[in-house]
């Protein structure tokens, strides 16, 4: 018996080879493949697969139950052992369901959600429930109990240096293999399929190829209204080159333009669906899934391209100059503070600071760092423990918040990206392909004038070289030499502006639930300093708000 959650896009392949070894099958899915592999492989299923899942799988035969997670994360899947069994499911709510389930506050896991924007462990705020980390499974049996459940690793990202480097050229060649092939795999579909075109490269090589099989395919794109933005945030809006890309690519376009109300009224809806806060500013997702679900019921999405082939440079080059291991671990966690820093943990978390005694994030942070430390000599390896690590952490975030605001609007997002054979061949790329400056590691002499972080920042926007010349082939060049830009809304003048009011009448007035767990007068004073200009604090305004609408809703035990 099977309950099984995503797409397998090897699934015909998989069939053959089982039909050969005398296999039938009733129906044309990809469900019925899962399950007779299952059956077949056990386990060893698993690697087999090629797609996004969350399956549990009761084995009739040796009456066990397997749990598992696909690679990468795309599918989430939630559990909570106890006494008399293990409960699990997609979303957290499965499990809050039942009639006795306590429902407490897991103060580490806000913890590290306020110092990294995320939550880099298996924990989630609900005391007691986890989520089961990417490439792991489960194995439940009666007969072993359940008091010690324990995730198994089945899988796992391995960035290094290929043992016998190969020519440029051939990488290429490769690389524009491998991308054709994985978005052709995920084409395939019942129902009628869009791409996201953010503007992007990612999105727009998607769409690229993806418009050759489906002539007129519908692409979909978020802009934002910037008559109050101001600095970086002008160039947000991405709508020209989007529109410039469906022309090119002869696509059925739509598009919305989001203003500062537009954020203040799907709060409630974001808590609900996101179930916890995570990576971002997310609401912009929602809204884009929710112009998609309109017209179309599978979505392609870009997310993954900027992990695998280092498109976050000013990063990566913080790991290169380093006098040790512990020196790479501070700097690359002071870089991840992106909410409140170490310094400042201990006076905003004062109400509950009793409760965690010693624990800091610091020690979360090495612990997730920690993987094959001792390898690390060459610049190269510094980098690619880098991309081990964002692809852990940042990019799992990004996966949760991609399934969870697509399917709160019956769509289905994939990810032609994180393909296997794609994300294969990106992991034993070499580094001196995916960034040009690695030659010349970045150092800033701290006698030259001028503002030191905009100087690092404007040499180091370097990276994904070997995916911009690929993508060449496929997408206009000054789209694939374009600088990478975010998917972000103009938050910060927002807050400043419009939506003043609001960020006053959520996190400054009355009695918010937030102040139960949190120094009231300390983040008024950070509020503050976003307010009077002094500071750009929109992520940590977000995410105060976006925590206040989740504890409105959460209904449990703060202290």
């Amino acid at each position: 018996m099977l309950a099984y959650n995503g797409e397998v896009y090897n699934f015909r392949e998989l069939r053959h080879e089982l039909e050969t070894l005398g296999y039938r099958f009733r129906s044309t899915s990809d469900t019925e493949v899962v399950l007779n592999a299952l059956i077949e492989w056990g386990v060893g299923a698993l690697t087999r697969f090629n797609g996004m899942f969350a399956l549990a799988w009761w084995d009739v035969r040796r009456r066990s139950m397997l749990l598992a997670r696909d690679r990468y994360g795309i599918k989430p899947l939630y559990y909570a052992a106890r006494s008399d069994g293990v409960a699990f499911g997609s979303e957290q709510k499965a499990i809050l369901a039942l009639p006795d389930f306590r429902r407490r506050l897991d103060h580490q896991a806000l913890i590290e959600y306020f110092t990294f924007q995320n939550i880099f462990t298996d924990r989630t705020l609900i005391e007691g429930v986890r989520i089961l980390p990417a490439g792991h499974y489960i194995h439940l049996s009666q007969s072993r109990g359940f008091d010690a459940v324990k995730p198994v690793q089945y899988w796992d990202f391995d960035f290094r240096e290929p043992d016998s480097p190969r020519d440029s050229r051939e990488y290429e060649e490769e690389l524009d293999r491998l991308f054709n092939a994985a978005v052709s795999r995920q084409l395939v579909s019942d129902v009628e399929l869009g791409c996201y075109l953010s503007g992007g490269m990612d999105s727009g090589s998607i769409a690229a190829v993806a418009s050759r099989d489906h002539p007129y395919l519908k692409t979909f794109t978020c802009g934002f209204d910037l008559r109050s933005a101001s600095g970086l945030e002008l160039a947000f809006d991405e709508r020209e080159q989007a529109e410039y890309m469906s022309y090119c690519f002869r696509t059925e376009h739509y598009e919305m333009v989001l203003k500062a109300g537009d954020m203040e009224r799907v709060m409630p809806k974001i808590a609900w669906h996101l179930e916890e806060p995570r990576v971002g500013q997310c609401y912009p997702n929602f809204y884009a899934a929710k112009l998609a679900s309109k017209f179309v019921k599978v979505v392609l999405s870009g997310a993954g391209g900027d992990e695998l082939f280092g498109g976050y440079p000013w990063r990566y080059y913080r790991a290169v100059v380093n006098d040790d291991f512990e020196h790479y671990v501070d700097k690359y966690y002071e870089f991840w503070q992106r909410l409140i820093p170490n310094s400042l943990l201990k006076d905003v978390f004062a109400p509950i600071a009793a409760s965690f005694g010693s624990m800091w994030t610091r020690d979360i942070f090495r612990d997730v760092f920690q993987h094959h430390a001792s390898e690390l000599v060459r610049p190269e390896d510094y980098i690619n423990h880098s991309l081990y690590f964002e692809a852990k952490t940042f990019l799992h975030g990004l996966l949760v918040v991609e399934d969870k605001l697509s399917m709160a609007h019956g769509l289905e997002s994939r990810v032609p990206f994180l393909d296997n054979d794609l994300v294969d061949f990106a992991m034993v790329c070499p580094v001196h392909l995916k960034l040009n400056n690695l030659a010349n590691v970045i150092r800033i002499n701290e006698n030259e004038p001028g503002d030191k972080a905009s100087i690092y920042y404007s040499r180091t926007k370097d990276g994904k070289k070997i995916l911009r010349d690929v993508m060449q082939r496929h997408i206009p060049p000054e789209i694939a030499s374009a600088e990478k830009q975010g998917f972000s809304a103009p938050d910060a003048s927002w807050f400043r502006g419009e939506s003043i009011e609001f960020v006053k009448r959520s996190l400054l007035v009355g009695d918010p639930a937030i102040y139960q767990l949190l120094d009231r007068t300390v983040v008024k004073r950070l509020i503050d300093e976003h307010l009077t200009g002094k500071t750009n604090r929109r992520l940590l305004i977000w995410s105060l708000l976006n925590v206040e609408a989740w504890l409105q809703q959460a209904n449990c035990e703060l202290a």
